[in-house]
């Protein structure tokens, strides 16, 4: 028997998979399809926004052509696949020609022709961009700028700069500077903001009021009573509003919760979060809570949940300005559980995230919230498990992925639930109120 195996996206399947299906089928007995994982975009260019992994696995599935459907998840899989299966032929399209040659010492390599004038990336191109407008500044948002370009159905079309020396990082791009915010409004379909968190509220609720979408750099305001607001009124006009935290899209994290979820570590009873970095600081600098505490509450709210029964908070302030926090450590205690967390733009620390259980640990080494790997340790050191996931762009363009299909879908498919989100904001209001222990004053 003939086993031959090829690998494709198979995103918006039309006529072009079918006829390249069906002549890989006619080169052996037994065909093989690896679909490409959603988190997996080597060598593709743009990530697909438009179908699911399984409404991709599904299409192939309905031509009857596979005799087995498997999924491509890291790099190098293609010569696992060929010796587990023990494949005789490996076939993909011709526009590949000569790359995939080093596959001939295992088997042999076949490239076969494409149907001229069909292809997903045509019928991507057919669906009108979402415009999207960026306002802030700092090297967050041109990161943001930078991502978008991996990603299909956006594309930024306005930034709202705050100074001359953001401009000229834009000059060089087709991309259109814009001074006021009203004016970026008119031109988009949906917004980033990454502006001072004190402007986050009112420029979300304008924003919403103006018929856009938006994604906001957590936290979304600085009081619980704001976000609720937010979130209603997103909900009246069947807009999105999602919080950005780029951590909780990237695939390390989400693959550590769900290893979590599925009990590898026991019960937990301890998480500890620490953010920290050094940075220069003015008077429109972000405060160390607001910076970083969202990143570091995420793992403490998405796995232990937001109904602690307590929490304490000790800042370092910096004198003369009683809401500029250099530090600050804050405390939870649940009904059986703890969790801490440690945020500074101004104390250095080991910035890790350790999870304890009944049975055992999770290590995820500093930086924690850009991870590419993570470690689950044991009492017996032989049980130790480490995991590896190739981490592209820092999560962002799995987040813009997300807003991108949630706008299309009209459903919000957010990371971060709304509960997540108010209580993030909860603890900043809990801040701005003096609700916190100061430990010093500079």
């Amino acid at each position: 028997m003939i086993k031959v195996i090829t690998y494709g996206t198979y995103d918006l399947f039309h006529y072009g998979h079918q006829r390249l299906l069906e002549r890989a089928k006619e080169l052996g007995d037994y065909l093989i399809v690896g679909v490409t994982a959603d988190d997996f975009d080597k060598q593709r260019g743009k990530i697909n926004v438009k179908q699911s992994l399984m409404e991709r696995i599904e299409s192939v599935r309905a031509t009857g052509l596979a005799d087995e459907i498997i999924v491509e998840e890291y790099e190098g899989q293609k010569i696992d696949d060929i010796r587990r299966f023990d494949v005789d032929i490996f076939t993909v399209g011709s526009d590949w020609v000569g790359h995939f040659d080093y596959l001939k010492e295992y088997c042999d390599v076949v490239y076969l022709e494409r149907t001229e004038g069909v292809s997903s990336s045509d019928i991507r191109s057919k669906n009108r961009a979402i415009n999207l407008g960026l306002v802030g500044e700092g090297n967050i948002l041109k990161k943001f700028f930078d991502e978008s370009k991996y990603v299909n159905g956006i594309e930024v079309n306005a930034i709202l700069a705050d100074n001359d020396d953001e401009k000229k990082y834009y000059e060089s791009e087709d991309v259109t500077l814009i001074d006021n915010y009203d004016d970026l409004l008119d031109v988009v379909d949906a917004i980033y903001l990454i502006s001072h968190p004190s402007k986050h509220y009112s420029q979300i609720k304008q924003a919403l009021n103006k018929g856009k979408h938006v994604l906001c750099e957590s936290p979304f305001a600085l009081k619980q009573d704001e976000c609720e607001e937010l979130e209603k009124l997103a909900i009246e006009k069947d807009l999105i509003l999602m919080d950005s935290i780029k951590t909780a899209y990237s695939t390390a994290y989400n693959r550590l919760l769900l290893i979590l979820k599925g009990g590898n570590i026991g019960d937990i009873y301890s998480i500890d979060a620490t953010c920290t970095s050094l940075r220069e600081y003015d008077d429109n600098s972000w405060n160390s809570i607001t910076a970083w505490a969202p990143t570091a509450l995420l793992p403490i709210f998405q796995i232990l949940g937001v109904d602690y029964k307590n929490k304490n908070i000790n800042s370092l302030i910096l004198d003369g300005k009683p809401n500029f926090d250099l530090f600050t450590k804050i405390d939870f205690e649940y009904e059986n559980a703890v969790a801490s967390i440690k945020v500074a733009n101004s104390v250095k620390s080991e910035s890790e995230l350790i999870i304890s259980g009944s049975e055992g640990y999770a290590y995820i080494p500093a930086p924690w919230w850009k991870t590419d790997y993570f470690e689950l340790r044991y009492e017996n050191q032989e049980d130790n498990r480490k995991y590896f996931y190739q981490l592209d762009g820092e999560g962002i363009r799995y987040e813009l992925v997300a807003f991108a299909k949630s706008i299309e879908l009209g459903k919000n498919n957010a990371y971060i639930d709304f509960e997540v989100s108010k209580a993030i904001c909860k603890i900043m209001e809990d801040f701005e109120n003096s609700d916190i222990n100061i430990i010093h004053k500079y």
